[in-house]
């Protein structure tokens, strides 16, 4: 048995590390359609940061989280 800090000493057959759990995949590829060689953006462009950063969609908005533009929904 070998013994850990402060004297404590661990039992046979344990490891001192967790097994390895998979991440989720990220959201980001939801944004995009690949169909042959063209990429499609599919979520809208904030207008004051220009392309590159989407608007998130909230309940009855959509948001920029760089600047907080913020545009609602028309019921």
């Amino acid at each position: 048995m070998s013994e850990r800090e402060g004297g404590t000493k661990m039992k046979a057959g344990e490891g001192g590390k967790k097994p390895h759990k998979n991440k989720p995949t990220s959201e980001k590829y939801k944004l995009y359609k690949v169909s042959g060689d063209s990429v499609k953006r599919e979520a809208k462009f904030c207008p004051r940061c220009g392309p590159g950063v989407f608007l998130g969609g909230g309940l009855n908005r959509l948001h920029c989280g760089k600047c907080k533009y913020t545009e609602f929904n028309k019921k």
